[in-house]
């Protein structure tokens, strides 16, 4: 077992691990965790060159973790096909996969190579494409699935009839649009874990407010420059106001290894900003089921996978 705030995290040998994200930030943070628990970790990446980087870190700290990257791009259903394509084809039960990455905020309106608005065909529907297509190694991993969302999913809507905001572009907006829409998912996938014996289960996990690179300077999404807002929360980790990046690791760590999870339950840090890792009341943008089967079938027919109740 390995002790980290507030709980422990359970020995983890001979299962695997499947964290997106993991490149940098908290996903290296979480990755590194649960090697040093003993599991095999996988990190799907974008950037060989951040990969490598992610492994040394890791290796550095863990000496005889077991990781390996693979490649994904979040942005194009091709590249998440062929991903989950590749692990099936190599037939090891995932037991944890954690749905980290996620890009914030762009200045302007992008699309995926899909043509869909970029934060919510990457946060939210290239995730679901991914779970999607892992379910058979999930289901024989009876997988823990935890999905990272955002303190900027406590309010807002999803804005049903433009879900690419076509129509209206607004960069906060359509951030809060795709993390509620990640919370839906969470809960609607245990649901239908649930009702038809598949084994999985799924939690929510937001990481409270740390210094990670989601907003700083990015020339690939049009960001050249560091915002405001990341300068101010750097300042406020350092002394203690918000959390840093290691804290901000702790709640999906806890949702995806902690023994007493259950399934549809939502971790969060005890401060809003910053804190120990414990289990919180769901949001109310999270609370409909409704919404949440509504949210299931749409992205079923954007991402053209169909799975049988």
């Amino acid at each position: 077992m390995t002790r980290t705030a507030g709980f422990t995290i359970p020995d983890l040998s001979g299962k695997r691990a499947v964290v997106t994200g993991a490149s940098d930030g908290i996903g290296v943070i979480i990755a590194r965790r649960l090697a040093a628990a003993g599991a095999e970790v996988v990190l799907p990446v974008r950037s060989a060159t951040k990969g490598d980087a992610a492994l040394s870190r890791i290796r550095s700290a863990v000496p005889d973790a077991v990781v390996s990257t693979r490649t994904l791009d979040l942005s194009s259903l091709a590249s998440v096909s062929a991903l989950a394509a590749d692990l099936n084809d190599e037939g090891r039960p995932i037991d944890i996969l954690i749905n980290n990455a996620g890009v914030m905020r762009p200045p302007t309106r992008q699309v995926t190579a899909d043509g869909f608005e970029l934060q919510w065909g990457t946060n939210h529907l290239g995730h679901f494409a991914l779970t999607l297509g892992l379910l058979p190694l999930l289901r024989a991993g009876r997988a823990r699935v935890t999905h990272q969302t955002s303190i900027a999913a406590r309010s807002g809507r999803i804005a049903w009839s433009d879900l690419n905001s076509e129509q209206d572009y607004e960069a906060m907006r359509a951030y809060v649009a795709s993390k509620i829409a990640v919370g839906l998912f969470a809960r609607e996938l245990d649901a239908r874990s649930r009702a038809g014996d598949w084994g999985i289960s799924s939690n929510l996990s937001h990481p409270g407010v740390s210094p990670t690179n989601l907003l700083a300077a990015q020339p690939g999404m049009g960001r050249t420059r560091v915002t405001p807002e990341r300068r101010v929360i750097g300042m406020l980790a350092r002394i203690g106001v918000t959390g840093t990046p290691e804290t901000a690791a702790q709640p999906a760590l806890m949702a995806a290894t902690a023994t007493d999870a259950r399934g549809d339950e939502f971790f969060g840090p005890k401060r809003l900003v910053g804190g120990g890792p414990t289990k919180i009341e769901l949001w109310q943008p999270l609370l409909s089921m409704d919404d949440a089967r509504q949210l299931w079938d749409v992205s079923e027919r954007l991402v053209g996978i169909h799975v049988p109740r």
